[in-house]
């Protein structure tokens, strides 16, 4: 793998895991696009490092907060041990779905035309969740405050994150379409979106090292520029998409993920 691969595979992950597109499913089609050899288990464990180093540095004063708050007392102390029961129940249902079904998700993984039809299905809960937020925006029904959430929301969350390990639902695109659809403002539903993100992406990228981790493969130069693409974009992702969600409909990005899966159905079936 070159250096050029390498830095525009980093990228891809890092401003896909967050913006709601799919970075599993971008990772399926950009090589199979460019012509590019399908990278290794050990780089996509990198991509994915550097995507939990990025949101980590984004709320690390919060997740500060969340650890030490089981050692503090006080109302808010109280209300971020609820986040992190939150946070944990959401978790859950990612792990039991990945590891019952890990199998079916793999031959998704190899196969473009269904991760392109599984962006269809990204953009079709993109825009149901926006016609819904208009509505509910236009009857003052969107004020709830992520700590909140009562734990069943949770695990309503979390069953979306439980699908989205499909490559082409995209992990954020879903769990922050179901915090709107109960109710949270905007941005909680980002938050709790990014900070849920955290646990499933490092147990998958620590689940992947069953199969062993070899930085031969690309070579130690290209996990290195993967990983530091993936954690600078994927910063920079959190940031812009929790500025964008305040203000912004999720359309634009289901209209992107249209055009992306019919242009791979075409490909595949005309060209």
């Amino acid at each position: 793998m070159s250096l050029i691969e390498a830095l525009v595979l980093g990228m891809v992950q890092g401003l896909t895991e967050f913006l709601p597109i799919s970075s599993s499913g971008h990772l399926v089609l950009v090589p199979e696009l460019l012509g590019w050899d399908v990278p290794s288990t050990s780089f996509d464990l990198m991509l994915h490092l550097g995507s939990v180093v990025a949101v980590v540095a984004y709320f690390w004063r919060e997740l500060r907060e969340i650890a030490t708050a089981f050692f503090r007392d006080g109302d808010e102390a109280r209300s971020q041990r609820h986040v992190a029961y939150l946070l944990a129940l959401g978790t859950v249902p990612a792990v039991v779905v990945g590891i019952l079904f890990e199998k079916t998700f793999e031959e998704f993984f190899l196969n473009p035309t269904a991760v392109a039809g599984f962006l269809l299905v990204t953009g079709l809960l993109l825009i149901g969740t926006g016609v819904m937020i208009e509505v509910s925006e236009d009857v003052g029904r969107r004020r709830r405050r992520m700590d909140q959430m009562k734990p069943k929301e949770a695990v309503y969350i979390g069953l979306l994150q439980a699908m989205a390990i499909a490559p082409g639902i995209s992990r954020s695109g879903a769990t922050i379409a179901m915090g709107l659809f109960i109710g949270l403002k905007r941005e909680d539903a980002a938050r709790y979106s990014f900070l849920l993100s955290i646990p499933v992406i490092a147990g998958a990228a620590a689940f992947n090292l069953r199969h062993g981790f070899d930085a031969g493969g690309e070579g130690a130069a290209a996990l290195l520029a993967g990983f530091l693409a993936a954690a600078f974009f994927g910063f920079l992702a959190v940031r812009f998409l929790l500025g964008f969600v305040r203000n912004h409909s999720l359309r634009v990005f289901a209209y992107y993920c249209w055009a992306l899966g019919l242009t791979v159905l075409a490909l595949h079936f005309f060209a």
